[in-house]
């Protein structure tokens, strides 16, 4: 198992977040929104996006830290090459960082374990 984060399994491109926006499926709760769709890499990566509406840049980089984190340690969980991009809430601004990952726990959850979605 592999537990580090390199760049390849990051969505860094502007066309890849609008290809998630047009064809990805949502789901969300109170805190993010997941939007997700079959990727063209043989791995799962993950996209942040946090705007400057959920608060100054020390709490959009501790919630980009703690989702990177989560995603790192559970990425195993997920089958098939999905890209997922995790929105942050205004609401996600004050968790600690185990409300967040319950939060995201759920999250991720929800997200289908099949490649045929």
């Amino acid at each position: 198992m592999r537990f580090f984060f390199a760049k390849a399994d990051r969505i860094l491109k502007r066309p890849d977040f609008l290809r998630l926006s047009k064809y990805g499926k949502k789901i969300s709760n109170k805190h993010f929104v997941a939007t997700y769709c079959l990727g063209q890499f043989e791995n799962t990566r993950l996209g942040i996006t946090v705007s400057k509406k959920v608060g100054n840049a020390a709490a959009r980089n501790r919630i980009k830290r703690f989702s990177r984190e989560y995603f790192r340690l559970k990425r195993h969980l997920l089958a098939g090459c999905l890209d997922i991009n995790i929105t942050a809430r205004r609401a996600a601004a004050g968790l600690t960082s185990e409300q967040t990952f319950l939060s995201l726990k759920d999250i991720f959850d929800r997200i289908p374990r099949s490649n045929n979605h």
